[in-house]
């Protein structure tokens, strides 16, 4: 199937790019063909974020959005963040000691995957094609090495890699333009990198895995438009991370909590800190008497300016979390990853009408660079490598100093070049840890979790987490590490079990919620995250 342009994924950078497209050919009265091919059943089902949305970028894509029904409704109405001393006490920050750009007034709590089945409707208005349940699983090149699509997965595929009945193969997506907005650690965006050397000069990229969950509250507890933050206990000043609560409408309650995973005890479960983080007097007060109704997880990159890959190559562009647009002082990425999408948009748009095809896009890396995405993502550049760098703590401190002080413009610039996946101490000297079996109140076990997140897959097909060395999970990871896949994965994925009397690694891949914590965490990098068949996954609602 041939389009003028093919878009991978239907997230907020995805979909922005095919409404200014849309935009752009409609002003001009010229016919455009536009594709968006997305691997969750349904726009939306694969998106997860906190959020606190900042709507700079959707007032330029539809500066009428309020009028026309945009579901960004709850303004935010006041701040707090906690300081949590120990699993029991807290310290309240003062406003005056918050850097500037976590203050949030003018934006909303949302959820992100309504506002993006908004602008999928949007598209497909336009004239869009739009073609849930369809993964992208592999990048098409011409002869001369350009990109020139993308080809769907094959479904129908048996464990045994046979044909079954209900085999159908996949579709070949040509477009003159391809836009990969696949977010956070795209695998088709992982192999354009390797294959045009797009991080030769550039950072690794830093991530966190992010835990969220829907909670509807006593409406007494209940301050619509409030945004709580935590940080400090449970991590220790050498783990990055902390906690969100956020008063969404409806007496519902977004929290979550995001570990950065630079983390260095094997120990350590990302999910299980997520659940005590709950038990704190804090939380719990707000908590307790509600009930859970929604979970799940996903990795954001957080390396910011320093982590940005180079953004065009011969027939294509990355755009939004794919190429790691969030900025991390903010803990915001939307805003970005929409005006990211339009920019290429607009990039890929004036390459058509000069007739040209195929063509590497350096415009779009020059738009990007005279944007506000990049004096954003500028002055907020020493964030993440100064919490490496300074502990929590101290980072803490002099990102007050760099961002109220100085506004982001101290005359240098901090860097983070080791990897998260090469930050592991030996299991055998570090801190075991001991986690509190949940109480089913406000704690609760990884699988009763995972039912709340919908997540499907067909069980007949081969697995979508490949080991490069099978024997690497046990002979190497676990002597070493204590095989910590079987506590950062939030999903209960992985996990070592006896048989005969030897461990055996075990994948549950029926289990997982997409998060890429694995492709990204795993210290020999032996896990290789591919896409399942299209539809496959989470099916998060409102998240």
């Amino acid at each position: 199937m041939e389009f003028d342009v093919v878009i991978v994924g239907g997230g907020p950078s995805g979909l922005a790019a095919a409404c200014r497209l849309s935009q752009l050919a409609e002003a001009d009265g010229k016919e455009l063909s536009v594709v968006v091919v997305e691997k969750g059943s349904e726009i939306g089902a694969h998106i997860l974020s906190g959020n606190v949305f900042e709507p700079r970028a959707l007032d330029e894509l539809y500066p009428d959005w309020k009028e026309q029904g945009a579901p960004v409704e709850t303004a935010v109405k006041g701040d707090i963040i906690h300081y949590l001393t120990s699993s029991r006490k807290s310290i309240g920050v003062p406003a005056l000691l918050v850097p500037s750009p976590m203050h949030n007034k003018g934006n909303y709590i949302i959820s992100l995957g309504k506002l993006c089945q908004w602008l999928g409707d949007k598209a497909e208005a336009a004239g869009v094609n739009v073609f849930p349940g369809f993964a992208a699983s592999e990048v098409l090149y011409d002869k001369q090495g350009r990109v020139k699509g993308i080809a769907t997965s094959d479904s129908g595929i048996g464990k045994d890699g046979q044909q079954k009945s209900s085999y159908q193969p996949g579709y070949e997506l040509l477009g003159k333009y391809t836009i990969f907005a696949e977010g956070c650690r795209g695998n088709l965006g992982e192999a354009l990198m390797q294959q045009f050397g797009l991080r030769e000069h550039a950072d690794p990229q830093h991530y966190g895995i992010g835990l969220k969950e829907i909670w509807e509250i006593d409406p007494q507890k209940h301050e619509q438009g409030l945004v709580v933050h935590t940080m400090g206990w449970p991590l220790d000043n050498r783990t990055e991370g902390g906690g969100f609560l956020y008063h969404a409408a409806n007496n519902q309650v977004f929290l979550g909590f995001i570990v950065a995973l630079n983390y260095t005890n094997p120990h350590l479960s990302p999910f299980h800190e997520f659940q005590r983080w709950k038990g704190h007097p804090r939380l719990r007060a707000c908590l307790e008497g509600g009930k859970r109704i929604a979970y799940g997880a996903r990795a954001v990159n957080k390396g910011g300016l320093q982590s940005l890959p180079k953004l065009s190559f011969p027939g294509g562009i990355l755009v939004g979390c794919d190429a790691g647009f969030l900025n991390g002082v903010k803990i915001k990425g939307a805003h970005t990853a929409i005006k990211t999408g339009m920019l290429a948009a607009e990039s890929v748009y004036q390459a058509l009408s000069k007739g040209e095809e195929y063509s590497e896009l350096g415009s779009f890396d020059e738009a990007v660079r005279k944007s506000w995405v990049h004096d954003e993502l500028h002055r907020a550049r020493n964030f993440g490598p100064s919490l490496h760098k300074l502990g929590t703590f101290f980072g803490a401190a002099f990102t007050f100093i760099d961002q109220n002080i100085f506004r982001g413009k101290l005359p240098f610039t901090l860097r983070n070049q080791h990897a998260d996946h090469d930050s592991f101490q030996k299991a055998s000297a570090a801190k075991p840890i001991d986690y509190p079996k949940p109480d089913g109140v406000v704690s609760f076990d990884i699988l009763s979790s995972v039912f709340l997140s919908s997540t499907n897959h067909e069980e007949d097909q081969p697995s979508h987490l490949i080991l490069k060395d099978a024997s690497i999970p046990i002979d190497f990871n676990l002597p070493e590490y204590d095989e910590p896949a079987q506590r950062y994965c939030p999903a209960g994925v992985y996990e070592v079990v006896e048989e005969n009397g030897q461990p055996k690694f075990q994948i549950s891949a029926a289990n997982c919620v997409h998060c890429k914590t694995c492709d990204i965490k795993d210290p020999t990098q032996n896990i290789d995250w591919v896409v399942p068949e299209g539809g496959g996954g989470p099916n998060y609602s409102g998240m």
